[in-house]
């Protein structure tokens, strides 16, 4: 601290004014004034305090703590002003912490000079107890913007904390809804596949999501026919799957009344058009197959053609003229087709979850992929060919997320 020679006797008559000449000249004898660097803290909350500051020259800013690691800026005091007076007429701590904002030239009035001047002084008193007034309105109008502040905050925090509760508990609901619809939909794809002499039959299904929309079935025929079907939503969710369901049902119903399998695919494509209004809609490849004979009829509506590979290994693929099931009111398959099972033949379904499935660089499987597998694998067990061509498929993709469900039926003539 240094002392500097001031006009004190105009500093206190501007902070204390009408002071008597008596009080005036006590304050101008024995009051001290020193200089302060910025930073410097006067008063420390919850001390108690031995002076009261009137400010010449600079500025202090008084802070009040708000809990453990926050402080509020209750006022900032200028020239002409003064501060720390409270201490000396209660003899209580002091409420708040006083810091220089700059260098500051500050007159002091210790508690001695104080008591002295305040006892003969009423103009004095009456001038303090107007500061002390409004520095208490001011230090409540502040703590109660203060509180006014924390309540719309806890307000609003509690608004959002309700809204995610409520998002958190939909998203709860909505994922067991999923869990569910996916425990029934894989309950209506068959786990066992029938046993057909000279014949064997493999299936893979891996939804993209909790639940897919593709579906799959073998199911035997009367006069001890075999119905292969392979089919695709053209959405997903748990939407994709009410339909699929329904659109197996069909199937089933249909084929065990409907052997020609045009008749059969065009007798879903209506029931489809019956219950549903929306724009989904169904590929599928279906068809009937005569054990004995190996005949193999078949219609493809909109699927992607299947892969038949002879036991020389020559691979052909299964067209037919054909579009969509269950959206455009007119006839979807046009005509039938058949082949011929020989011994070694196999017929690999697939969605297109299988080919459009994409890897890290955004490259697809591809049809090639999928044909090389088969042309290699042609004479093993159809469940080992259909394994391979589902780790192929993964490894492919690696850790990229499927967009669509992975869905194959393979038969093999032995």
């Amino acid at each position: 601290m240094t002392e500097r020679p001031t006009g004190r006797t105009a500093l206190i008559e501007t902070a204390f004014q009408g002071l008597d000449p008596e009080s005036l000249e006590v304050l101008r004898q024995l009051a001290e004034m020193n200089v302060y660097p910025p930073n410097t803290i006067l008063c420390h909350e919850g001390e108690v305090g031995d002076r009261m500051y009137v400010v010449n020259e600079g500025r202090a800013v008084i802070t009040q703590a708000v809990g453990e690691d926050e402080e509020r800026v209750l006022a900032f005091r200028g020239p002409g002003t003064y501060f720390g007076e409270m201490a000396l007429i209660t003899d209580q701590p002091r409420s708040a912490t006083v810091k220089t904002v700059m260098e500051t030239e500050l007159l002091e009035v210790t508690k001695e000079v104080f008591d002295i001047v305040f006892r003969d002084s009423p103009t004095l008193a009456r001038s303090l107890l107007h500061t002390v007034i409004l520095n208490t309105r001011e230090a409540d109008q502040a703590a109660i913007r203060d509180l006014e502040t924390q309540h719309n905050e806890l307000r609003q925090a509690y608004e959002d904390l309700r809204a995610a509760q409520a998002e958190l508990v939909a998203k709860e609901r909505m994922e067991r809804e999923l869990e569910i619809a996916g425990e029934v939909q894989r309950s209506l794809l068959p786990v066992n596949l029938p046993h057909v002499p000279n014949y064997q039959f493999a299936s893979r299904f891996e939804p993209a999501r909790q639940v897919g929309g593709d579906l799959f079935d073998v199911v035997a025929l009367p006069n001890g026919q075999v119905g292969i079907l392979l089919a695709d939503v053209s959405d997903k969710g748990a939407h994709a799957a009410l339909f699929m369901a329904v659109t197996k049902t069909l199937f089933r119903t249909e084929a065990r009344r409907l052997l020609d399998p045009v008749a059969v695919a065009q007798a879903v494509h209506q029931g489809l058009l019956d219950i549903s209004t929306s724009e989904m809609f169904v590929t599928a490849f279906y068809g009937v197959l005569e054990p004995e004979s190996g005949l193999f009829r078949y219609v493809r509506a909109g699927h992607d053609e299947p892969l038949w590979i002879t036991a020389g290994g020559e691979i052909e693929f299964l067209g037919g003229k054909g579009r969509f099931l269950g959206i455009l009111p007119s006839t979807p398959v046009e005509e039938e087709q058949h082949r011929h099972f020989q011994s070694g033949d196999c017929l690999v379904i697939y969605s297109d979850g299988v080919t459009d499935m994409g890897g890290p660089q955004g490259n697809p499987f591809g049809v090639d992929r999928l044909q090389q597998i088969v042309s290699t694998l042609h004479d093993q067990d159809a469940d080992i060919i259909a394994q391979s061509i589902v780790d192929s498929v993964r490894e492919h993709r690696s850790h990229v997320h499927a967009f669509d469900d992975v869905t194959l039926l393979v038969v093999r003539a032995l």
